[in-house]
């Protein structure tokens, strides 16, 4: 693998209201990882309407005048939505330059953004998203409808922004079960200079104490790393649990591995990853 590999943050840009957070967290693991950043504005396809059959209504010329006018239109909205994505970009970019980091590359990408991403899944080192796109902000306790499927098809570390930037995180909750994937969180956690100097709270929700002794190897881990760590051992649900402990412990960033369970036990007592992300107040750093 070339160092042109897995080495960027990429920043997804759009009209929401978590545009702006987004590239202030996106800066923040830039700056952190000393890594390149790039803001991608992804403009989706959107199909033109199948012209209705009125055969015996109208004749065929006029059919045909209505399908060139909706192609013509179709062809507009697309002029004003790539004008729209480079306003966008340029505001996110002189955002960027503002908080030292001027060499910010703006991207305007066409099609499914799960597909531009997962097409450029070779250089992303984190991807930083907003919890909602443009015009899902205001539906309270659902996710973006696309976001769970991208998380699933990306197995790189995706940062899932909810509220705006205040200060870089100096508390961070990493939820930990002992799972494979729990433990191969862990393992890039404290190989990463992202939690550097960062306060690391390892929180296991269980009930036997063989869970206690894999908090404990756990623990070891992230000390061995040289990271400040701080072990807590709760009993009870585990969303509340977790829930409770970052918002009495002042944790601004929650880490966890994405989507730990399989698919049928998952369809059929759902999944945390995605309670913790519609029930969460402060950003998620998933991690595949």
């Amino acid at each position: 693998m070339n160092n042109q590999q897995r080495s960027t943050i990429w920043a997804c840009i759009d009209g929401s209201t978590y545009s702006a957070a987004v590239t202030d967290y996106a800066v923040w693991v830039a700056k952190k990882l000393q890594a390149p950043l790039k803001l991608l504005h992804n403009i989706e396809h959107r199909d033109t309407p199948p012209l209705m059959d009125l055969s015996g209504s109208i004749g065929l010329g006029s059919r045909e005048e209505l399908l060139e006018e909706l192609t013509s239109m179709e062809e507009r909205r697309s002029r004003i939505l790539l004008e729209q994505g480079k306003a966008m970009l340029q505001d996110a970019h002189r955002q960027t330059v503002a908080q030292d980091c001027p060499d910010a590359e703006s991207i305007q990408r066409h099609g499914s953004l799960e597909e531009t991403l997962v097409e450029m899944e070779d250089e992303i080192r984190v991807l930083v998203v907003g919890i909602c796109g443009e015009g899902h902000e205001n539906q309270e306790k659902q996710i973006g409808t696309r976001l769970e499927s991208l998380i699933r098809a990306l197995h790189r570390p995706v940062l899932v922004v909810n509220r705006p930037f205040e200060q870089p995180p100096q508390r961070i909750m990493i939820a930990y079960d002992g799972s494979e994937v729990s433990r191969k969180a862990l393992d890039m956690v404290s190989l990463s200079p992202l939690y550097s100097g960062l306060e690391c709270h390892l929180v296991h929700v269980g009930q036997t104490a063989q869970e206690s002794d894999q908090l404990k190897e756990g623990a070891a881990i992230l000390q061995q790393a040289g990271l400040k760590t701080v072990c807590a051992e709760l009993k009870g649900s585990v969303q509340e649990q977790l829930e409770h402990y970052y918002s009495s412990h002042d944790i601004e960033l929650v880490v966890m591995g994405a989507f730990g369970q399989s698919r049928l036990r998952e369809l059929l007592f759902g999944s945390l990853t995605q309670r913790m992300l519609i029930n969460s107040k402060i950003p998620l750093l998933l991690l595949r």
